[in-house]
């Protein structure tokens, strides 16, 4: 088995509004069963959802801004890592996901297998 990321891009309700209408708390419910549908499979391997707020570290100077100002549609709201036979499968996997009734995006990025020198 490898090991896919899953990075959650936009969508109408996240995780920091859910308490703010029923919509947001009927989409937080849906994940919560696809989550737990994945972990009884043996597929889900960790995650997490992402607070909107942060910072951004950049360049040789290591300029620190707030942040991250993108487009809230394009604002990344969680991860999730998966196990998946290849890539195929873990985009099977990822139609079953709860960010699509929100007109969001999931980016499935291949996790690479770092060898550490001895």
């Amino acid at each position: 088995m490898e090991k896919f990321m899953f990075l959650f891009r936009g969508g109408e309700n996240h995780a920091h509004n859910a308490q703010d209408s029923n919509a947001a708390m009927e989409n937080m419910k849906a994940w919560g069963q696809w989550m737990q549908g994945l972990t009884e499979k043996g597929i889900l391997a960790g995650g997490d959802p992402l607070q909107p707020s942060g910072k951004q570290v950049s360049g040789k100077n290591k300029t620190v801004t707030d942040g991250p100002y993108v487009e809230a549609k394009e604002l990344v709201g969680g991860i999730l890592i998966i196990n998946a036979k290849d890539i195929n499968e873990a985009v099977e996997i990822s139609k079953g996901c709860p960010i699509f009734n929100e007109d969001g995006k999931l980016e499935i990025r291949p996790i690479q297998k770092m060898e550490m020198p001895s």
